[in-house]
């Protein structure tokens, strides 16, 4: 019981924030920025205690809550912690102190207001990743959209309006058809069985035809994809990331883009084993072009948030390829993976939000030899930078490696059957993005800290700037972010324990057939 209203705590506890900040004095900015990082805080240390009693010898769920909400309509306030969420969870927390600290300088307009909808969005990624109904899931999916909105809309840059209407739109209009689908789902079964019900212990056991499947799959999976993103839905990420502010960023990166992956392995592919395995090769193909084609795009940008944004499609493509894989070494560098990202493009973005504060420019082709004037940064931005190509020790390295294996342990026996080459083909095309990653992030490098000194001009366009290194508040958030990054990647037995029962349930899913036999055998 002390571990469920533990939990109900650190969902709650963004909530209770907002609270707080209403009751506070207008015109106190510096107390603001205060009681939002204490109440992050409070958050990530309850987090961490719940990290450390998860028992991952326990299957199903832990800590669990579950009450009735919409009784008529079986809806549940049903939350809890597994495998598929405690990294999650745990990264969601762990990221919400250092944004707020990260932002101290940068949002000096409507300091309140920002930081409730730092509040706002933690709430709701939150509830996303703990909701165990489907109908509180959607609920935390839109809610998601609101506090991003704002935050873009608001504290954005010049093309904030357009980069929040095409976000808006891209994503709304997946959540419809989602939406859709999952009142389908749900009816179907109560038809089926007489339950109504909008759990997803419940609804996983549905039985459903293959065409049936098809079409919910695809709904489904056109939401997550989007919100991945996979190309080609990704077009809606570079421009949020460059008008968002730097919070804004982290969040997206760090957080709001693992909501596509989790859904795909928490409802999307278990949901619907037999369409999954029909659309495996097809969304494999995609993961890959995402993979290689995030890449590409990456190594010829000239604006620093459009280099972090496009390897983020990259990135992710592994963490799909690992999901399709159906090999628990695949399943679970997927897992890292997400984790991993999250961490090394979160501390990436906080880089370039201290770079722009001291300049003004995002500007590749404006900088040049930083690392004769920021040393201490220039450090941290190698350790990140060489984490996000996969050097071995960072946790880049463990989660695409997994990934990696796991791709050609499930190619290989079925090229050795002679069932066909395209997945092992697939899985070779997915290493040319470990190269590709090199050469973008290392370009990004020669040319951000070597070379001639080059500073971006002043406000008279004449004179540089007169640079200052790291202050000891980004020291202490870019130090926490290596830390964990190397955490992660030499020690990541730990983290892999808590995930593999999860990792084993989700195999067994989505591997076995849930359609109903007809006549002749055929599904």
């Amino acid at each position: 019981m002390f571990e469920a209203g533990l939990l109900n705590l650190v969902l709650f506890l963004p909530v209770l924030g907002i609270a707080l900040l209403l009751m506070l004095p207008a015109g106190q900015d510096e107390l603001v920025r205060r009681a939002t990082l204490g109440t992050m805080t409070l958050q990530f240390l309850a987090t961490t205690l719940l990290y450390i009693r998860f028992d991952p010898a326990v299957a199903g769920l832990q800590f669990e809550t579950r009450l009735p909400w919409i009784a008529s309509w079986g809806v549940h306030y049903q939350i809890g912690l597994d495998g598929y969420n405690i990294l999650l969870v745990m990264l969601t927390a762990f990221l919400g102190p250092l944004v707020t600290a990260g932002a101290f300088s940068a949002i000096q307009k409507d300091v309140k207001l920002f930081y409730a909808m730092v509040f706002a969005i933690q709430f709701a990624m939150m509830g996303t990743f703990l909701a165990q109904d489907l109908f509180l899931f959607y609920v935390f999916w839109e809610a998601m959209l609101i506090p991003m909105f704002l935050m873009i809309g608001i504290w954005g840059g010049q093309r904030r309006i357009y980069a929040t209407i095409k976000f808006f739109l891209y994503t709304a209009f997946g959540s419809i058809l989602m939406l859709a689908a999952l009142i389908y789902l749900v009816w179907s079964l109560q038809s089926s069985t007489g339950v109504l019900s909008f759990a997803f212990a419940d609804l996983v056991k549905t039985q459903l035809p293959l065409d049936v499947q098809t079409w919910l799959l695809a709904a489904f999976a056109l939401s997550f994809a989007i919100k991945v993103p996979m190309a080609p839905l990704h077009t809606w990420l570079p421009d949020a990331h460059v008008e968002a502010p730097t919070a804004g960023s982290v969040i997206l990166a760090g957080v709001l883009l693992k909501m596509g992956t989790y859904g795909f392995m928490k409802l999307g592919f278990p949901l619907f084993p037999d369409a999954t395995a029909l659309f495996t090769p097809f969304l494999m193909t995609l993961a890959v072009v995402s993979i290689v084609y995030g890449a590409c795009l990456a190594l010829v940008q000239d604006d620093i948030k459009k280099i972090i944004a496009y390897s983020s499609i990259s990135h992710l493509g592994y963490v799909m390829l690992g999901l399709l894989s159906l090999e628990i070494t695949g399943i679970q560098g997927a897992v890292i993976q997400m984790v991993s990202h999250g961490l090394v493009a979160a501390g990436l973005f906080l880089m370039v939000g201290m770079i722009y504060e001291r300049c003004h420019t995002r500007e590749l082709s404006a900088y040049g030899g930083l690392a004769k004037l920021l040393p201490v940064y220039s450090v941290f931005f190698m350790v990140l930078t060489l984490a996000s190509v996969g050097l071995p020790t960072t946790s880049g390295f463990t989660g695409e490696f997994l990934v990696l294996l796991g791709a050609f342990k499930a190619a290989w026996p079925v090229y050795a059957a002679g069932q066909g080459a395209w997945p092992l083909v697939l899985a070779v095309v997915a290493v040319s993005g470990v190269v590709l990653g090199a050469l973008y992030m290392l370009r990004f490098a020669l040319h951000f800290l070597y070379g001639p000194v080059k500073v971006p001009p002043a406000g008279d366009g004449q004179h540089g700037h007169v640079l200052t290194d790291l202050d000891g508040r980004e020291k202490a958030i870019l130090a926490a972010l290596v830390v964990a990054v190397f955490a992660l990647g030499l020690f990541p037995d730990e983290p892999m324990r808590k995930t593999e029962g999860a990792a084993k349930a989700y195999q067994q899913l989505v591997a076995t057939p849930r359609a109903p036999v007809m006549a002749g055998g055929i599904r």
